[in-house]
């Protein structure tokens, strides 16, 4: 424990380290004027604002369907409701759930892995992560400027937050007292267009992911496992993790269903001639006898009656292989329901979507900040399809990793941005939501000659009330990161 203690108190006071020296640059440059002549401004102490007027003609251009992007406010508004909802009780369920039974870690996080920035958060790739964070900022920030045109605010100007040369977010400026005698609801459909284009551009992407997955085939068609169960039949008959499985005694195992099939005719101390190629290429013929699949069970602690509603009887073959996957199972993991490899009715797959959202999040953190594991990202290449043909694997696949980290980002910030806490989009949305609610009392109190509560009344309870909520979820969000190191 002193050892991992340490590891973090060194990672804390390097990072520390980087940021003083940050903050003495940038006070530099506000004294010697750098600053006023790159039109940036110093905010929070150590946050650069960097302001330009590009882009203004664009938003213009775009937001002159008016109708459209009301509509696509409105849209936006219902469908980060419902999100913010669910961050929201994701939260308190992540801080009972710490109160009740707090996780218990051999080693505490180091203080890397605690902030999303590119190239320190080892799960962040430096080069996608910073190219993929700029296009979903932008994205965002362009999602709550065409929205501001569409009810016809003004914006100010565009601009990036960074900390050091990394992106830490992006802003649009509206003129902030058109801002404030905006309708309510106009000003919500504003704040909810940013974290909704996020969430729509990561379902496109998505989109394109299942598209370039038709595009790939398995260069062996064979499976592999990602692991070997110690002491079992294939660990002692040489199995490497990763290994290809060519044949069990002959039989081909192109498919798990295969794998499935062949261990059907066969019965626990039952010995078979496997051939496997492994990870340098060598191919190799090794001898496995089975275990018993339901004793290996018993034995972690399942249940008789558990084991046999999954019908895993006495004598039943077990290899002691883990993770059997097929070829194309990298780009598969991917693309998820969208996948053409993926069977089912496209009613589950849409039922599926928001599961498989869960699992692209935690890919990077499970693979070590990569898309594909490089192992099943080697068994890939383009096949016949049209994009296959022309692009090849190698174009094929930086379109993969293209897709895969903006799906991410934008999941990311999305759904970061609508933790109702402000200064997140979230946090505005729901101040104004308080303030509708309370206006709602009040008219149906003067209604029915109960109550008159006094306009100045509700704006202080609603803006009390939002401060209140934001500071309550902001300690259970650090109680429910620190709870691990105490």
């Amino acid at each position: 424990m002193v050892g991992s203690w340490g590891s973090v108190q060194a990672n804390w006071a390097f990072l520390f380290a980087l940021l003083i020296g940050w903050y003495i640059l940038i006070r530099t440059w506000e004294r010697n004027g750098t600053l006023d002549r790159w039109n940036a401004t110093r905010a929070l102490g150590i946050v650069l604002m960097v302001r330009t007027q590009r882009g203004q003609r664009l938003l213009d251009w775009m937001a002159r369907p008016r109708k459209f992007w009301r509509a696509y406010g409105e849209v936006s508004l219902w469908v980060c409701s419902v999100a913010m909802l669910m961050v929201a009780l994701v939260v308190v369920l992540a801080f009972i759930t710490s109160l009740i039974s707090p996780p218990t870690v051999a080693e505490p996080l180091p203080a890397s892995q605690l902030v999303a920035v590119p190239g320190i958060n080892p799960v962040i790739p430096l080069g996608w992560g910073v190219l993929a964070f700029v296009v979903s900022l932008v994205i965002h920030e362009f999602g709550h400027g065409l929205l501001a045109r569409g009810h016809g605010m003004r914006i100010r100007s565009f601009g990036l937050l960074q900390l050091g040369p990394l992106p830490l977010g992006a802003f649009a400026e509206p003129q902030s007292d058109e801002l404030m005698r905006a309708p309510r609801r106009e000003r919500l459909r504003m704040f909810a267009a940013g974290p909704a284009t996020n969430l729509f551009t990561a379902f496109i992407t998505l989109v394109l992911l299942g598209g370039l997955a038709t595009q790939f085939v398995a260069e062996e068609e064979f499976i592999h496992v990602q692991g070997i169960v110690l002491e079992g039949g294939a660990a002692e008959a040489g199995m490497q993790p990763w290994d290809t499985l060519v044949s069990i005694d002959g039989t081909p195992v192109h498919t798990t269903d295969d794998f499935r099939d062949i261990l059907s005719t066969y019965s626990a101390n039952d010995t078979v001639d496997m051939v496997v190629i492994h990870q340098d290429g060598t191919r190799e013929t090794l001898q496995a006898t089975f275990g018993d699949k339901h004793q290996y069970y018993l034995d972690l602690g399942w249940s008789e009656e558990l084991l046999a509603n999954l019908e895993v009887m006495p004598g039943d073959p077990f290899l002691g292989v883990e993770g059997l996957s097929e070829g194309t199972s990298g780009i598969d993991r991917l693309a998820g329901p969208l996948s053409p490899r993926f069977e089912a009715s496209w009613a589950e797959r849409a039922l599926s979507l928001p599961f498989h959202i869960l699992t692209v999040l935690m890919i990077p953190f499970e693979l070590g900040g990569v898309a594909i594991h490089p192992f099943e990202e080697s068994l890939l290449v383009a096949g016949d399809g049209l994009l296959g043909s022309v692009l090849g694997t190698e174009v094929l696949m930086f379109f993969t990793h293209l897709l895969f980290w903006l799906m991410w980002v934008n999941i990311l910030l999305g759904f970061t941005n609508l933790i109702p806490i402000v200064p997140f989009d979230g946090g505005h949305m729901l101040r104004d939501m308080l303030h509708a609610f309370l206006s709602g009392v009040k008219r149906v109190g003067r209604k029915i000659k109960l109550w008159d509560l006094h306009p100045m009344w509700v704006d202080h309870f609603s803006a009390r009330a939002s401060s209140y909520s934001s500071l309550v979820l902001v300690i259970m969000l650090s109680f429910t990161i620190v709870i691990p190191y105490l």
